[in-house]
């Protein structure tokens, strides 16, 4: 018996441990802070934000710099399992796009980690982007239009231009014009704050 409690205790101490209140972030560079200080990138800056405003939830970003929708959703399910987030954004398809992935298949990844989110019992925020428009007018409106057409089909919540007055701002991009500098990170927050307060809330 003192063999099995002491294994027991040691199995506790081992896990991994959030708050009570948790909102998991899943994306790419956008959400990992490429090319700036990600303490001041727009994730962290969400954590500030919940504490000013009586939010008891913890942010955990599980974003990695060049991730496509197939990469996020192999290592969702384990995040899921480990962190059990009462909200999961998903910022994620920039990059499929970017390297102009069929949209059935950004779609079908998306919607399968939707599904995934939703069974954990997790509420999504689904971000979309918009492509540079050398993608060709018809990719790029398929592509924007997915984001969406996702939410639609899945009553999620969503922000279909998670960089909006910033992508076509040249000031606020950096040299790349594809990420946006560290005064742009605090307008990314003020575009899904409002969204993500009504989840919050529910």
């Amino acid at each position: 018996m003192k063999k099995f409690l002491s294994m027991l205790l040691l199995c506790l101490l081992t896990l991994p441990v959030f708050a009570k209140n948790s909102i998991l972030v899943i994306g790419d560079s956008l959400s990992a802070g490429h090319g700036i200080d990600p303490n001041h990138g727009w994730v962290a800056l969400l954590k500030i934000r919940l504490q000013e405003n009586g939010y008891d939830y913890d942010v955990i970003n599980s974003s990695i710099s060049g991730d496509t929708t197939s990469q996020g959703l192999a290592r969702l399910p384990v995040a899921l399992e480990q962190i059990k987030p009462q909200i999961t954004i998903i910022e994620l398809g920039g990059n499929d796009g970017l390297r102009g992935l069929s949209i059935f298949t950004i779609k079908n990844n998306l919607h399968r980690m939707i599904a995934l989110i939703k069974k954990a019992n997790s509420r999504v925020l689904l971000l979309g982007v918009r492509l540079p428009p050398n993608y060709g007018l018809a990719y790029t409106n398929q592509f924007q239009q997915m984001f969406t057409d996702l939410a639609r089909q899945n009553n999620i919540s969503v922000v279909a231009l998670f960089l909006k007055n910033i992508d076509q701002d040249g000031r606020l991009m950096q040299s790349d014009n594809i990420h946006p500098t560290e005064k742009a990170q605090v307008i990314m927050l003020d575009n899904i704050w409002p969204t993500l307060t009504a989840l919050l809330q529910k």
